[in-house]
């Protein structure tokens, strides 16, 4: 997640007078989008949709109580996700709008109030989105992204919010409260990651693209050992959950063969023929169940009849 504050230019983000200049630069998607009969997003707030850009600047420009000449009155951030970041957020352009929109509501806005440690919420918060969907200079697939313009004051006209001051949580002075632009950072990724269950990797994470552009060779370098040591502990452990799964596997097998029926199968076979009977063997209780003649040339006699057999020879014998 890449997010950034426009620099004060003389230009488009011209921020000492009104908002009008960038609030029709935000619209410039619009008409050829619509040109082509491509879907496309108005501004927003955080509970509105499809607001007017004359509301917008009116807006904005009216909410400049007790600034100078001079003073900023609105400050713009652009918050861009990445490629892999956008795929989590939907399937389709309107999906990954609408997931846009949830994020600046429901995370991003959020943070940026508690930033300035005055007791602020979201709802403080004066300020309009609008959702791009095209990055000229990006070599990105997907390259949705959002403009936010975000009024120099509070809600009710009354604090002076500036996310460019340099001072952080003070107590005292002109400036109380400050604002921290790497807090925000960091809770915005986490709010994203939590927010969409998103599984970030160490090497897209803030913390590890400032360490490496920011920090000492020292720092690098712990951090790429942290990145090696990382990779070998989430082989290792997907190594032994594959080991798990296959003796879950091996295990299941075996004692589904074994409890088949409780059963086991035997063959016998008649000396003279090439007859084979097959019967089953109870392992429970050892009796014999009824068996299958596999063959048609031997004829089967159950114990009770071969029993009687021997009583009628005995009989004859004993007549003679």
């Amino acid at each position: 997640m890449h997010i950034d504050f426009a620099p004060p230019s003389n230009g488009t983000y011209n921020n000492v007078g009104s908002c009008r200049q960038l609030a029709n630069y935000l619209e410039h998607e619009d008409l050829e989008r619509m040109g082509k009969g491509i879907y496309i997003e108005g501004f927003f707030n955080l509970t509105e949709d499809n607001i007017y850009k004359s509301k917008v600047i009116k807006n904005i420009d009216s909410n400049i109580g007790q600034l100078l000449k001079t003073d900023a009155k609105f400050y713009a951030i652009h918050v861009s996700p990445s490629e892999k970041e956008l795929r989590a957020m939907g399937n389709t352009e309107q999906e990954q709008a609408e997931a846009m929109k949830r994020y600046i509501r429901e995370v991003f806005i959020p943070e940026y109030a508690k930033n300035f440690n005055k007791g602020l919420s979201a709802p403080d918060i004066k300020f309009y989105g609008k959702i791009h969907f095209d990055r000229s200079r990006s070599d990105n697939k997907l390259n949705i992204h959002c403009h936010l313009i975000v009024s120099r004051k509070d809600q009710v006209n009354k604090k002076k919010l500036s996310p460019l001051t340099n001072h952080k949580n003070t107590k005292k002075g002109i400036v109380t409260g400050g604002f921290d632009r790497m807090n925000l950072f960091q809770q915005a990724e986490r709010g994203f990651d939590k927010l969409f269950s998103y599984n970030r990797q160490q090497t897209e994470s803030f913390d590890y693209h400032n360490t490496m552009k920011n920090s000492s060779i020292s720092d690098q370098l712990k951090l790429h050992e942290q990145e090696i040591q990382s990779s070998k502990n989430k082989i290792e452990a997907n190594q032994e959950r594959n080991q798990e799964n296959l003796f879950s596997i091996n295990l299941a097998n075996k004692k589904e063969g074994s409890q088949v029926l409780g059963t086991s199968t035997h063959i016998i076979t008649k000396p003279q023929s090439n007859t084979q009977i097959k019967f089953i063997h109870n392992q429970s209780n050892s009796k014999f169940h009824p068996f299958t003649l596999l063959g048609t040339d031997f004829q089967y006699s159950s114990e009770e009849e071969i029993l009687k057999s021997k009583r009628k020879a005995k009989k004859k014998r004993r007549r003679l």
